[in-house]
């Protein structure tokens, strides 16, 4: 059980990840965020 959780934690977070980086800096900014702070909100997403 603790496997699959974990695998979707990672699959969850890794999309986040490339849907955020797809966003241009100014839709970024729109949505109140910076590049270099995807990361951190994936694994808030988590």
């Amino acid at each position: 059980m603790n496997l699959i959780r974990n695998y979707r934690n990672w699959r969850r977070y890794r999309e986040t990840v490339t849907e955020l980086g797809r966003l241009s800096n100014r839709e970024l900014s729109d949505i109140g965020f910076k590049r270099a702070e995807i990361k951190e909100a994936a694994r808030k997403a988590i």
